[in-house]
């Protein structure tokens, strides 16, 4: 019997299946030897490198729950599980790897046509293409039916006009999955187009000034009287269902991801204080610290669970609206409150790059704030537990 399993009390990561220990085991070992390395640097330098999706394909991390045209078709917990490592070393990493999951390669494979399908999905599963996700706009944030992007018909498809802003990897990609409602502005009229790189009337800006996800290239899609070809529409988009499918995607692995910082910096804090000597003694041995470190074992494990059982619950094909604003909500939240008690914990070199910890307290004030911030979840579930809305 396993003695004081004080880091997996409830055996979550010790009763996963096989293939999903495997896959763990061969993301941390991507992660350590490839990405801890770089992540300091790139990140004091704003640098991603596009060759890391590549790598990332190789590894079969994008559109890992797809079954067909190259993806790995692995359990629901097993996307968890990569999100969970990848953001051990930083947000910006899995932020790249589920906007190509969850926002682009799954609507396509969901919504898209057949030769969409075959066109689009082998280059975004192996990495050897970069797609982003179009729905936020400036006057529509947590409110996206209030976007102002627009298509009209015409003889072969549509023609397209307005913009995108604080898209994750606009800069760099090469397919864009863009969402727009009729001139009308009618909410029911909403549509996906595929978009490619260098299409007439698409272009693209970079937001330079970030100080959260430095890593991670972001930006506006700017579209101007854009003709679309009617081949480019996912004509199997069902209205606000489809892009919300997209977005609860997303929503499923950034809750495991900010598990993954969260634990990283309980890791980096616990050997901090078990070897840092105040008057006298180790840190740990102060009874404040030792309350600071079971909070955090706590609502870690208890994040994790939680999003263990959404995992199986999603691959059954349950319903998991609600379970997935609550996880999304609450694993946001408790992370953020974890990370910053790490970095007080470690008190000035809390501050210093080379511990990690402020980096990702950073990059997780970014990460509770998109795919749809605490109180607007706070709301949804409001809304389905009493049947009124407050929005």
């Amino acid at each position: 019997m396993k003695q004081n399993n004080w880091f997996d009390p409830f055996f979550i990561l010790e009763n996963l299946t096989t293939e999903e220990k495997l896959i763990q085991k061969n993301v941390r070992d991507f992660s350590n030897n490839v990405l801890r390395p770089i992540v300091v640097n790139d990140n004091r330098n704003h640098n991603f490198d596009r060759v890391l999706y590549r790598e990332f394909g190789r590894l079969g991390l994008l559109g890992s729950t797809v079954k067909n045209h190259g993806g790995a078709g692995a359990s629901s917990a097993a996307y968890g599980l990569i999100a969970y490592e990848i953001e051990k070393i930083d947000s910006s990493y899995r932020s790249s790897i589920s906007v190509q999951s969850s926002l682009v390669i799954h609507p396509i494979n969901s919504f898209g046509s057949e030769s969409q399908k075959n066109k689009y999905l082998p280059d975004l599963i192996s990495g050897n293409k970069i797609g982003c996700f179009g729905l936020t706009e400036s006057e529509a944030g947590s409110d996206p039916s209030s976007m102002k992007t627009t298509y009209k018909k015409n003889q072969n498809g549509y023609i397209l006009n307005g913009s995108k802003n604080w898209i994750t990897n606009a800069p760099i990609a090469d397919v864009f999955i863009v969402w727009a409602l009729n001139e009308k502005l009618e909410t029911d009229s909403i549509k996906g187009f595929i978009l490619d790189k260098g299409t007439k009337g698409l272009s693209t800006s970079a937001i330079e000034n970030k100080t959260s996800l430095k890593i991670s290239p972001t930006g506006q899609i700017i579209i101007n009287e854009a003709n679309i070809d009617k081949s480019n529409c996912l004509e199997n988009t069902k209205g606000w269902s489809s892009v919300f499918s997209c977005l609860n995607k997303a929503r499923f692995g950034i809750s495991w991801g900010v598990l993954g910082a969260a634990s990283e910096c309980w890791l980096i804090a616990k050997d901090y204080v078990e070897n840092r000597i105040m008057f006298k003694k180790p840190l740990a041995a102060n009874q404040l610290i030792q309350k600071k470190l079971a909070d955090m074992q706590t609502e870690i494990n208890l994040g994790l669970a939680a999003a263990n059982l959404t995992a199986k619950a999603m691959d059954e094909n349950q319903d998991i609206i609600n379970a997935l604003s609550i996880i999304k909500r609450n694993n946001c939240k408790k992370s953020l409150r974890i990370v910053r008690d790490c970095r007080d914990m470690l008190g000035a070199n809390g501050l210093i790059e080379d511990y990690h910890i402020m980096r990702h307290l950073v990059n997780l004030e970014t990460v509770k704030t998109y795919e749809g911030a605490e109180n607007i979840h706070s709301l949804i579930l409001g809304k389905n537990q009493t049947g009124l809305s407050s929005f």
